[in-house]
């Protein structure tokens, strides 16, 4: 914060009053969670109610899944289940809770949780993935037939990064990795660090702005609503971090076509089911050089989260993404 406020007194004064006005904020009752469906080990599917087929929305591994469910007004999973649609989501539980999740990777997440949680279901699903997740899904979609399967902010070309960010990661995690390694766990702060790499100037503005917001006003509960999300989280483990940051980010794996999950070469050109994502122009996170690239593609105008919870959200994806899952429903 000092380098980014060196030269405006006012500024600075404003980003440190956002950070005590966020402190001290008052926090509402979370939504309740959504009865649970199926288990496979420390995961868990919840049932968001509606009808149709399921909808099965797998999350990212880092930062909660409740980001597609963050407040009874802003809840992409609860409007489409008031829009026809039967979402599901996964909830990975706690990996830090338990001594063997710490050896497994993205793929095991793959192997020992999403497919059992699938097969629980007993019927085909579509398939909608956000982030990390989205890479996950769309394995899923090749292992189990699905069908349709939907992408949103979700990296594969992980070269589409760039050269320079994906130093940035590789220069973080080598610092990082020993810890971890010892740890068994890559703590969030590890992953906060990175994104705050990425664009410090606007994680300093943002709390300027809040600083300035009238308090208890539906803006500033919005920002702490988001804000709890983005500092919140179980660790990853490190067999999961290793794998993300070595095998995805710094080898690409997944975009040279070199992926394989339960001994099946996974890529974009062996899907079967209808397939869509939706990339934004303006991911500062996950950059829109870095997706799949199905045949059937969405590009916004929204940042990597503002795409879910954001002002314009409701227009441009949770619309869009309503009609392609009911056209689907239709078709199938």
């Amino acid at each position: 914060m000092a380098a980014q406020t060196a030269h405006d007194p006012d500024a600075r004064a404003a980003v440190l009053r956002g950070l005590r006005l966020y402190q001290q904020a008052d926090r509402p009752a979370p939504p309740a969670p959504m009865p649970v469906v199926a288990r496979a080990g420390r995961a868990s599917l919840r049932d968001y109610d509606g009808a149709g087929a399921p909808v099965v929305f797998v999350p990212s591994l880092i930062n909660p899944p409740r980001i597609l469910d963050l407040a009874e007004d802003n809840s992409l999973l609860r409007w489409l289940s008031s829009q026809g649609v039967r979402p599901l989501l996964i909830d990975w539980g706690d990996p830090s809770r338990i001594l063997h999740a710490r050896g497994e990777d993205v793929t095991e997440h793959i192997t020992s949780y999403v497919m059992p949680l699938l097969d629980q279901l007993g019927e085909p699903v579509h398939l909608v993935g956000y982030c990390l997740g989205g890479t996950m899904a769309l394995a899923a979609a090749q292992l189990r037939p699905a069908l349709s399967l939907t992408l949103i902010a979700a990296p594969w070309r992980f070269s589409g990064f760039g050269d320079r960010a994906r130093a940035d990661i590789a220069q973080l995690w080598a610092v990082a990795r020993p810890a971890a390694e010892r740890l068994g766990l890559v703590p969030m702060e590890v992953l906060q660090s990175g994104f705050w790499r990425l664009d410090p100037a606007r994680t300093v503005a943002k709390y300027e702005q809040f600083g300035r917001l009238e308090p208890g006003s539906a803006a500033a509960r919005a920002f702490v609503a988001l804000e709890d999300w983005a500092n919140d989280g179980a660790p990853l483990p490190f067999a999961a971090g290793r794998e993300l940051f070595e095998d995805f980010v710094a080898a690409d794996v997944t975009g040279r076509g070199q992926w394989r999950v339960a001994d099946t070469p996974i890529g974009p050109a062996r899907l079967t089911a209808p397939a869509h994502e939706f990339v934004s122009l303006n991911d500062r996170i996950v950059p829109a050089a870095s997706s799949a690239h199905l045949p059937h593609r969405h590009a916004l105008g929204l940042g990597h989260v503002g795409m879910i919870v954001g002002g314009r959200a409701r227009e441009q994806l949770w619309e869009p993404l309503a009609r392609i899952l009911s056209h689907s429903q239709r078709s199938g």
